[in-house]
């Protein structure tokens, strides 16, 4: 089964979030000191994903038009919109609650090396022990997320569902029409444009930054171009 990777991260996700809304009562200090950790642990994950680029430049012009595009399109805003959306929907007391928790998980599990490759894995070869692990990671994540930003987190399951789904599927016809060299390219710098929003994400919960990081998203497609540009060249 072509999807059973990415349905098992969505259920550890869902999971996850339920467990983090019983262990809500942790100590305030306990959550604040947690989340730094978290912080701390993602911006690492960002920096070892950005150094793994071979093509520097790319990364760059692929930061500098994914940006444009994103204010363009307002991505951050309509992601906000939609978590607010959930909080009337849902009655939520506390504004801003879901939303923020509802962004901030599905940056984190939809940015990253392993969602690609593990989604590629799923489609390409049946392997889904990539995406097993990513669910572990993202399990555990979810909970400790929704200790200190709501439940909102839970519904992050629903674009990494999509995301690495529509990858998934794609992939079972991607050797068709795109040759490996380029495929292999593609994957080393979208790691390492990843890695530098991943680094974004982290930065943020630490407090230190508000970076729009949803209006980068771009980026990823515009390194998919700039890729492929290069490789015909």
């Amino acid at each position: 089964m072509v999807l059973l990777g990415t349905v098992v991260n969505g259920v550890c996700i869902t999971i996850g979030a339920l467990l983090g809304k019983v262990f809500r009562r942790i100590p305030e200090r306990v959550k604040t000191t947690v989340m730094s950790g978290i912080g701390l642990a993602v911006t690492l994950l960002g920096i070892q994903m950005g150094l793994k680029g071979e093509q520097f430049l790319v990364v760059i012009f692929s930061l500098v038009l994914g940006g444009i595009l994103g204010e363009l399109w307002k991505l951050e805003d309509k992601l906000n919109k939609l978590g607010l959306w959930l909080e009337r929907k849902l009655g939520d007391n506390q504004e801003g609650n879901i939303a923020k928790g509802f962004v901030t998980a599905t940056l984190l599990f939809v940015i990253g090396a392993m969602a690609i490759i593990g989604a590629l894995d799923s489609g390409l070869r049946g392997d889904h022990r990539v995406l097993y692990t990513k669910s572990i990671i993202d399990g555990f994540t979810s909970i400790i997320l929704t200790t200190t930003l709501g439940i909102g987190v839970i519904f992050s399951a629903i674009p990494v569902m999509i995301y690495q789904g529509t990858i998934a599927l794609l992939a079972t016809q991607i050797e068709r029409w795109v040759p490996n060299a380029l495929l292999e390219s593609f994957i080393t710098e979208s790691t390492a444009t990843g890695g530098i929003l991943i680094i974004a994400i982290g930065l943020n919960m630490l407090g230190l930054t508000k970076i729009h990081v949803a209006n980068l998203l771009p980026s990823i497609l515009v390194t998919a171009i700039f890729v492929s540009i290069i490789y015909v060249i």
